[in-house]
């Protein structure tokens, strides 16, 4: 009998693709603006004791490599795709390497789009990874089961590459309602096989951690109580392990804006990220220890700055780190959306407590 052909992954064009008005980051600005809201961030960040929000140095280079993505998520702040064609240049590459090898930054958190499609993306691993660097790799798995990329998971072994890795749920049908037919399967025997080179497991020194989000307009649920839950149920169904689950909630930015504008749900999920505002989560924001550099180069203080394009007025180019260690972080609305319940960034929630309802 023939083996049954996998479920063809759904085609979702891009904002950018379909030209869409949301596809203009000062639409998108405009919009987040007029929604009424109880008081605007910089009051709230004041009310926690910080006017104005200020960084505490500069402890992370997060890289865009770009928005050349092999799938489409429904929810990617991104708008990253496979039709994308934003790709960081030679020039841009080799400034930030430069920063990195002179020892001024510890960790390199390198994303995209899928950031691995990256002509030079092992170029600047093994780079980074032998000056001793911490090096991080935002990863959406499925990218590991594409012919030029199946080797990923020996070279992240090999240059010990902390993995962070995508997956909205350890069941099939929502993953793949959000990413696309067949994603789930995809990602499974990419972490079955980053398993079986040590990844997740106690000792190893290999780490990976998993990266949720909501399906829908509603916060996380706390993210302890989820990863006991997942880490039960990844192992009990799929004999999968992992070290930590990061519970990062959906920010109002690009597709998901569209998800919630479309849905007429903007207005009642920006109400609800205001009121769970959480003072405890300013602290740690990852807005205050990070410099994230977009594929063209220019600063800001996060990818979701970037994707807003709200950036510092600084490239790679003129980096003052000593500077930029003690600036302003540029804020908006959508910055509630890191302060919210237990709060969320790039390393999972910021404070102890709960989220939203959990959903199935």
């Amino acid at each position: 009998m023939t083996a049954a052909a996998p479920p063809a992954r759904r085609v979702l064009p891009t904002l950018a693709r379909r030209d869409h008005p949301l596809a203009s980051p000062r639409r998108q600005r405009e919009l987040l603006a007029a929604v009424p809201s109880a008081r605007a961030f910089d009051e709230a960040a004041a009310g926690a004791g910080h006017a104005p929000l200020a960084a505490r140095g500069v402890e992370v280079l997060q890289m865009n490599l770009g928005k050349r993505c092999n799938q489409t998520c429904r929810h990617c702040h991104v708008d990253a795709g496979p039709d994308r064609t934003e790709v960081m240049g030679d020039a841009v590459l080799d400034a930030c390497l430069a920063l990195l090898e002179a020892g001024a930054v510890p960790a390199v958190d390198v994303t995209g789009g899928a950031p691995e499609l990256h002509p030079r993306f092992r170029e600047l691993v093994e780079r980074a990874s032998a000056r001793g660097l911490r090096v991080i790799d935002r990863c959406n798995l499925t990218i590991t089961r594409l012919p030029n990329y199946a080797d990923l998971p020996e070279f992240f072994a090999r240059h010990r590459v902390e993995v962070v890795a995508s997956l909205p749920w350890y069941a099939e049908s929502r993953t793949d309602a959000q990413r696309g037919g067949g994603v789930f399967e995809a990602s499974l025997a990419a972490l079955r096989r980053l398993n079986e080179l040590g990844y997740g497991r106690d000792g190893s020194g290999l780490v990976l951690h998993l990266v949720t989000n909501p399906a829908g307009a509603y916060l996380p649920a706390g993210q302890a109580a989820l990863e006991r839950d997942w880490k039960r149920e990844m192992l009990r169904r799929h004999g999968v392990h992992f070290n930590r689950l990061y519970a990062l909630t959906n920010m109002p930015v690009s597709r998901y804006l569209e998800f919630l504008a479309e849905g007429e749900l903007l207005e009642a999920y920006m109400t609800k990220l205001v009121g769970a505002f959480n003072p405890a989560t300013v602290e740690g924001l990852m807005c205050r220890t990070t410099l994230s550099v977009g594929w063209d180069g220019r600063l800001y203080d996060c990818d979701f700055n970037q994707m807003l394009e709200l950036p510092l007025g600084r490239t790679i180019f003129d980096v003052d780190l000593d500077e930029l260690g003690q600036r302003s972080v540029r804020t908006g609305p959508h910055c509630f959306g890191c302060t919210a319940g237990a709060g969320s960034s790039c390393g999972g929630a910021l404070a102890a407590g709960e989220g939203g309802p959990a959903r199935p």
